[in-house]
């Protein structure tokens, strides 16, 4: 069978293999792919995996061999999934791959909240202790997190890690879920509660009409006071110029993001060059280890494709 990948560079920049791929067809890979190139490089493959790179109801229909699509990521939104189901093509993706790795980041982000590592580091190697008269300084507030309470939007498996982080960390947990598991780690209350109790909120979420811009004047209004926002879920949760104006009059103490509203980023958001605003390029999902698992999962996918009885369609 002849396997197309469309996008591969973001997933492996080179530091891992496709072998397990390449061993199950004829591979063709391709780092990128121009919006006016997707036809032609798909051609008459009958498998194609993709990141980014969108795979219209047009591009199904033109693709007659085409048996199978995968994307390399847990999200499929780039998938005409209606189209793929009309003509019986099975849509796979990659769940539960970057779990770890996104509550990692989630605490990454806000430590560095809490502490401003990388410009205290820089003012250290700028001379600034070198020539001071004081054994000690620091240029932000430091907080500690123990006793201060993270609301958790969103309590799956993304949720759940950053729970167990935070709950050692000393700090208490609130989750807000409509879909509730039973679970010891924290007790679920409304949003609107959650939203006045807790002094570090963390969105991990999916995209849905029912998150879109879920955090915005009204709901920032809610918040205590001196809040701080992480987002490592979707950027278009977030409502940008409100967290932007709420960053500026200090409602909100901090944000640190990972995700915008359209990536890359546009030089027109309104969160660059905010006050307190960290922003990381959506790299949560990118240690070698979580995109070790991914390629790994992809080639599972493929394989009980090609066995008869496909894994992880999201249809």
């Amino acid at each position: 069978m002849k396997i197309v990948i469309l996008d591969a560079h973001a997933t492996n920049p080179g530091d891992l293999s496709w072998e397990g791929i390449a061993a199950l067809g004829e591979l063709t890979i391709h780092d990128r792919t121009p919006a006016d190139q997707i036809l032609n490089r798909i051609g008459n493959a009958e498998i194609i995996l993709t990141n980014k790179t969108p795979i219209t109801a047009e591009t199904i229909e033109a693709c007659p061999n085409l048996q199978y699509i995968g994307t390399l990521a847990t999200g499929y939104n780039t998938v005409d999934i209606d189209a793929a189901k009309k003509r019986g093509i099975p849509v796979c993706n990659i769940p539960a791959y970057s779990t770890e790795a996104v509550a990692q980041l989630t605490f990454a982000l806000l430590l560095e909240v809490c502490h401003r590592v990388g410009a205290h580091n820089d003012a250290v190697h700028a001379g600034r202790w070198t020539s001071s008269i004081d054994f000690s300084f620091w240029d932000f507030p430091l907080i500690e997190l123990a006793g201060k309470t993270m609301g958790i939007i969103g309590f799956g498996r993304n949720g759940q890690a950053v729970a167990r982080i935070a709950k050692a960390m000393c700090m208490n947990v609130l989750a807000y879920d409509v879909n509730q598991s039973e679970n010891d780690l924290a007790p679920y209350v409304s949003l609107d509660e959650l939203l006045e109790k807790s002094d570090v909120i963390s969105l991990n979420c999916p995209l849905l009409p029912s998150t879109e811009g879920m955090i915005n004047k009204n709901t920032i209004s809610k918040m205590k006071d001196g809040v701080i926002i992480i987002n490592t879920a979707r950027g278009p949760i977030i409502n940008e110029q409100d967290l932007a104006t709420a960053l500026n009059n200090g409602k909100v103490y901090a944000a640190a993001v990972d995700v915008v509203s359209k990536e890359p980023m546009l030089p027109t958001n309104p969160l660059l060059g905010i006050k307190n605003c960290i922003i990381t390029p959506h790299i949560a999902w990118a240690p070698k280890e979580a995109r070790g698992r991914l390629i790994n999962i992809a080639t599972e996918n493929i394989k009980a494709f090609q066995a008869g009885s496909p894994i992880n369609v999201v249809w």
